[in-house]
C-alpha cells in the first residue's frame, strides 16, 4: 500500500510545486528542516546510489524514482501542519 501512495505522490508532484516553493520561502518551516532537505537532494544528485544500474532502462530508473519520492515525502513530513493544510497535502 505504501508503494502506491508514493507512486501517486510522484504523479501529483507537479501540482505540489507551489508547496515546495513555499516550504523554502516560508518562515514557518524550521531552518534545520530546510537544510536537511537540501542536503538530501544535493547528496543524491552528487552521490546517486543505484540499487539497479541505470543501463537497465525502466528498472534502472525505478530506484531513482523511489529515492526521489522518499526525499519529497520527508519534506512534506517536515513541513508544519498549517502549510500542508494550505496546499491540501497529506503526510502519512
Amino acid at each position: 500500500m505504501r508503494f502506491f501512495r508514493r507512486f501517486k505522490f510522484l504523479f501529483k508532484f507537479r501540482k505540489s510545486f507551489p508547496f515546495f516553493k513555499e516550504f523554502y520561502l516560508s518562515n514557518e518551516v524550521k531552518v534545520t528542516a530546510k537544510l536537511a532537505s537540501l542536503i538530501l537532494i544535493i547528496g543524491y544528485i552528487v552521490f546517486p546510489f543505484d540499487l539497479i544500474p541505470d543501463y537497465l532502462l525502466v528498472l534502472g530508473l525505478f530506484d531513482d524514482v523511489v529515492v526521489a519520492t522518499l526525499i519529497l515525502q520527508q519534506m512534506v513530513k517536515m513541513a508544519p501542519k498549517s502549510l500542508r493544510e494550505r496546499y491540501d497535502i497529506e503526510s502519512k
